[in-house]
């Protein structure tokens, strides 16, 4: 079965405080509803019309479980907090096998 994840690219950060109070209550959601974070943050290169911005990669064991994570009440928690603090590209995404 393939994997699921979570693909999300911080395009500008206006409010580091509301990311900061997002990633308090995402990180025990994600982390409950079997997510594992891959990448985050660190280093990135962006080529043809990519965005050298802090980047986050989670896993899921599959894609229906990173749509329900995404749905979960401790996940929408956290994006009220998060509310207008940043501008990003998240998308979920099945892997291939």
């Amino acid at each position: 079965m393939p994997k699921g994840y979570w693909v999300s690219v911080y395009r500008t950060i206006s409010d580091p405080e509301k990311l900061a109070a997002y990633n308090k209550l995402a990180a025990p959601a994600v982390k409950s509803a079997g997510g594992r974070t891959i990448v985050r943050g660190g280093r990135v290169v962006a080529y043809d019309a990519g965005i050298a911005e802090r980047t986050v990669l989670v896993e899921f064991d599959s894609f229906e479980q990173a749509v329900a994570a995404h749905g979960s009440a401790a996940y929408q928690e956290a994006l009220v907090a998060l509310s207008d603090g940043v501008e990003r590209d998240f998308r979920i995404v099945e892997g291939s096998d």
